[in-house]
Protein backbone atom coordinates (compact mmCIF):
# COMPACT_ATOMS: atom_id res chain seq x y z
CA UNK A 1 0.00 0.00 0.00
CA UNK A 2 1.64 3.53 -0.88
CA UNK A 3 1.52 6.30 1.51
CA UNK A 4 1.83 10.06 0.77
CA UNK A 5 3.65 12.01 2.72
CA UNK A 6 3.36 16.04 2.82
CA UNK A 7 4.33 19.11 4.73
CA UNK A 8 3.45 22.53 4.82
CA UNK A 9 3.80 25.95 7.26
CA UNK A 10 0.84 27.05 8.71
CA UNK A 11 -0.05 30.78 10.35
CA UNK A 12 -0.92 29.13 13.30
CA UNK A 13 -2.17 25.23 13.96
CA UNK A 14 -4.95 25.96 16.31
CA UNK A 15 -6.72 28.12 13.49
CA UNK A 16 -5.67 25.26 10.66
CA UNK A 17 -6.69 21.97 12.69
CA UNK A 18 -10.20 22.51 12.18
CA UNK A 19 -10.44 23.13 8.38
CA UNK A 20 -7.84 19.66 8.19
CA UNK A 21 -10.79 17.63 10.38
CA UNK A 22 -13.90 19.25 8.71
CA UNK A 23 -12.00 18.00 5.56
CA UNK A 24 -11.82 14.51 6.25
CA UNK A 25 -14.94 13.32 4.25
CA UNK A 26 -13.01 14.66 1.06
CA UNK A 27 -9.81 13.00 1.56
CA UNK A 28 -11.84 9.76 2.58
CA UNK A 29 -13.62 9.57 -0.60
CA UNK A 30 -10.08 10.12 -2.58
CA UNK A 31 -8.87 6.87 -0.99
CA UNK A 32 -6.70 8.90 1.78
CA UNK A 33 -6.56 7.46 5.65
CA UNK A 34 -4.41 9.67 7.88
CA UNK A 35 -2.07 7.23 9.80
CA UNK A 36 0.16 10.40 11.59
CA UNK A 37 -0.64 14.16 12.31
CA UNK A 38 2.87 15.85 13.29
CA UNK A 39 4.18 19.06 14.61
CA UNK A 40 7.64 20.37 14.17
CA UNK A 41 8.91 20.31 17.92
CA UNK A 42 10.69 23.42 17.14
CA UNK A 43 7.89 25.48 14.89
CA UNK A 44 4.95 23.92 16.16
CA UNK A 45 3.19 25.94 12.74
CA UNK A 46 5.25 23.14 10.74
CA UNK A 47 3.00 20.64 9.81
CA UNK A 48 3.89 17.20 8.69
CA UNK A 49 0.89 14.11 7.44
CA UNK A 50 1.58 10.55 6.75
CA UNK A 51 -1.71 9.57 5.11
CA UNK A 52 -1.94 5.77 3.89
CA UNK A 53 -3.50 6.19 0.18
CA UNK A 54 -5.34 3.93 -2.41
CA UNK A 55 -4.04 5.73 -5.77
CA UNK A 56 -1.65 8.22 -5.35
CA UNK A 57 -2.80 10.11 -7.99
CA UNK A 58 -6.08 10.07 -7.59
CA UNK A 59 -5.09 11.58 -3.88
CA UNK A 60 -2.54 14.45 -5.64
CA UNK A 61 -5.79 15.65 -8.32
CA UNK A 62 -8.11 15.79 -4.77
CA UNK A 63 -4.76 17.96 -2.86
CA UNK A 64 -4.60 19.92 -6.13
CA UNK A 65 -8.22 20.64 -6.70
CA UNK A 66 -9.52 24.41 -6.66
CA UNK A 67 -11.56 23.10 -3.43
CA UNK A 68 -9.09 22.12 -1.64
CA UNK A 69 -6.68 25.39 -2.50
CA UNK A 70 -9.32 27.52 -0.93
CA UNK A 71 -9.89 25.50 1.99
CA UNK A 72 -5.71 25.69 2.11
CA UNK A 73 -5.63 29.72 1.95
CA UNK A 74 -8.75 30.10 4.57
CA UNK A 75 -6.96 27.63 7.00
CA UNK A 76 -3.36 30.01 7.02
CA UNK A 77 -0.92 27.36 4.85
CA UNK A 78 2.00 29.62 4.21
CA UNK A 79 3.69 27.37 2.32
CA UNK A 80 3.31 25.63 -0.83
CA UNK A 81 2.97 21.44 0.75
CA UNK A 82 5.93 20.04 -0.06
CA UNK A 83 4.99 16.03 -0.86
CA UNK A 84 6.14 12.40 -1.68
CA UNK A 85 4.53 9.73 -2.47
CA UNK A 86 6.03 6.78 -0.51
CA UNK A 87 6.06 2.45 -0.51
CA UNK A 88 6.81 0.14 2.31
CA UNK A 89 10.72 -1.33 1.68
Amino acid sequence: MPFLYGSHKVRDFAAWKPFFDADAPRRAEAGMRLKHLFRNAADPNDVHLLFEVDDPARAAAMLQSPQTQRIMQEAGVLSPPQGLVLVEA
